[in-house]
């Protein structure tokens, strides 16, 4: 019976000993700094508007693909020339109004390369912007972007969908 009780005791005392939990309860009464939507099942808007033209001139095309997130211009293009060398790379720059003005960074030749393209668009379809040019390293850009005319390539809007096959090199 003595045994029964001191090991009573023992417990008894350790478990007086434990640490008491000091954990306060908070009763916030102001907003909070962020809230918690709940996930549904409703489809979300992507903020990306993707459109896809393309353009044919005799046994040469252009395939351009152009994202725009809220003004900035990004995106791929390619000439596919016939008997020349063709070019592919990417495309970024912004949209005023209706003028597309993009920086091309492409590979042709074997050399990375840079060009200045800007576009009009007018009835779901892009027409390239001619005029003179300036070239400094491997940088070409327009001498007067002001005395622009618009009556390069005409690439009309087709579908996005299976698009991106234009872009892989053969």
């Amino acid at each position: 019976m003595k045994n029964y009780i001191l090991s009573a005791f023992i417990v008894i005392t350790a478990l007086s000993c434990e640490k008491k939990s000091t954990e306060t309860v908070s009763s916030q009464t102001t907003a909070p700094d962020s809230v918690t939507v709940p996930e549904s099942n409703e489809p979300v808007e992507p903020s990306t508007l993707q459109s896809c033209y393309f353009a044919a001139n005799g046994k040469d095309s252009i395939f351009v693909s152009l994202d725009d997130n809220l003004g900035t211009i990004t995106g791929k293009m390619r000439y596919k020339n016939f008997e020349k060398d063709s070019s592919f790379g990417d495309v970024m720059g912004t949209q005023n109004g209706d003028t597309i003005k993009l920086s091309y960074t492409f590979q042709a030749e074997g050399t990375t390369s840079e060009r200045e393209i800007y576009f009009l668009k007018k009835n779901n379809e892009l027409i390239e912007g001619i005029g003179d040019h300036k070239t400094e390293g491997n940088k070409d850009f327009y001498a007067n972007p002001n005395q622009l005319k618009y009556e390069g390539n005409t690439l009309k809007q087709i579908d996005c969908n299976g698009f991106e096959k234009n872009f892989n090199i053969k």
